[in-house]
């Protein structure tokens, strides 16, 4: 379980005084024992789910660094993405576009879609069958791509 993954590498980060990876695992340790002990939650934290809160954990970070590069704050940036790198360690390897579009054209022909307004229908099934392979917007964009060019 990623749960247990994170907190041996917790321990390793310790013991070779790595001070970013630790205290980024710590961050995610955290953030998992809150979504394991919220309302509403069994207790249990599956992987997807902890994966999810790695992929929000990442896209954070990057726009926190994007912030404190527009800031002429370069030093904190670096320090963000000192973070997501170790985070990104965690999440399955990113898709690229064509591989993004080949997963997306397979989906809009598993669920029958015929045009943009089958939008919603096949971001449904897009976004959860893509979770941590690939953003939201990157694709929102190919499946409206897509869509438009059947309708």
């Amino acid at each position: 379980m990623l749960f247990d993954q994170i907190s041996k590498d917790i321990m390793e980060a310790m013991k070779a005084k790595d001070a970013v990876r630790r205290d980024t695992l710590r961050n995610v340790k955290k953030e998992f024992i809150e979504a394991k002990t919220a309302e509403g939650s069994n207790g249990d934290l599956t992987d997807d789910a902890a994966l999810k809160i790695i992929a929000k954990m990442v896209k954070k970070g990057e726009d926190a660094a994007e912030i404190f590069r527009q800031q002429n704050r370069q030093d904190l940036a670096d320090e963000e993405m000192a973070q997501v790198n170790v985070l990104k360690e965690y999440l399955p390897k990113a898709l690229s576009v064509e591989e993004v579009k080949a997963k997306v054209q397979e989906i809009v022909a598993q669920v029958g879609a015929t045009g943009p307004k089958d939008m919603g229908k096949v971001m449904g099934v897009a976004s959860k069958a893509l979770a941590g392979q690939s953003d939201g917007r990157t694709i929102s964009t190919i499946v409206k791509e897509i869509l438009a060019a059947l309708g």
